[in-house]
């Protein structure tokens, strides 16, 4: 979600301070599934997402497979696939396409189709406009070892090393700026919540204007997040089996 990796990421890496821990991802505990949520923007229900997990054995390695298709009525629809190594954590691919309409932009989509290789994360960038023009963008930017992708949020229920009142940095590749920010959180007391999915004892996790609720059971997963001033919200309603994505 685009406007959500703006609310978590701080810029630039070098806001990490000493006392800062590095995240630590157990992505093997994230279960293969498939989950729906609501929006909800001040009181009103405004748009849906679904996020779904699937897990790929291949001959030497698995992968983790997460696509994310939402709605946020009126002015956005996106489509999200990463690709990561589910025994290392290490990002390998990223597609994401946003189709966008706002009387203050000419931009109307924006859609990158990125690999990540070890030192480098390369690919294009497409983007409309109202005219009906596309320009394609070669993207190449320099990573270090350990940086992820600016979507990790989406994998924070896999953050074993968290305990109330730990701050936790990790440099992140922003896709929509091509550059590197720190993708901050802080662990706040644990307690327990309702969405309508149920009931779930929950780690909150905040980073920048967000908040986001992440299981401290099995299975590990997000099941709400929300602006600090309450004007947003998405919840988790149903969780069921995964649709097998195509390779």
């Amino acid at each position: 979600m685009r406007w959500l990796c703006f609310l978590l990421l701080v810029s630039p890496a070098a806001a990490q301070t000493a006392a800062s821990k590095s995240l630590r991802f157990d992505i093997p505990a994230l279960p293969a599934t498939r989950d729906s949520f609501r929006f909800r923007s001040r009181g009103e229900e405004r748009g849906w997402a679904v996020w779904q997990y699937e897990v790929r054995t291949l001959e030497m390695t698995q992968q983790l497979i997460y696509t994310a298709s939402s709605e946020f009525k009126p002015i956005e629809e996106e489509h999200l696939r990463i690709v990561v190594n589910r025994l290392t954590g290490e990002p390998i691919s990223t597609f994401h396409h946003i189709d966008m309409f706002s009387p203050l932009s000419d931009t109307v989509m924006v859609e990158h189709d990125l690999d990540v290789k070890p030192g480098e994360i390369s690919g294009r960038r497409r983007v409309g406009t109202k005219s009906g023009e596309v320009f394609i963008v070669p993207v190449h930017h320099a990573i270090t070892a350990g940086t992820v992708l600016s979507d990790y949020l989406l994998f924070a229920a896999a953050v074993t090393n968290a305990a109330p009142g730990d701050s936790f940095a990790v440099p992140a590749y922003k896709e929509f700026a091509d550059s590197i920010v720190s993708l901050n959180f802080v662990a706040g007391p644990p307690t327990t919540i309702e969405v309508p999915a149920g009931r779930f004892n929950v780690l909150p996790q905040t980073s920048g204007a967000f908040r986001i609720y992440t299981t401290r059971d099995a299975p590990r997963r997000v099941v709400k997040g929300e602006t600090l001033d309450g004007a947003f919200a998405f919840e988790l309603v149903h969780s069921g089996p995964v649709i097998a994505s195509r390779p």
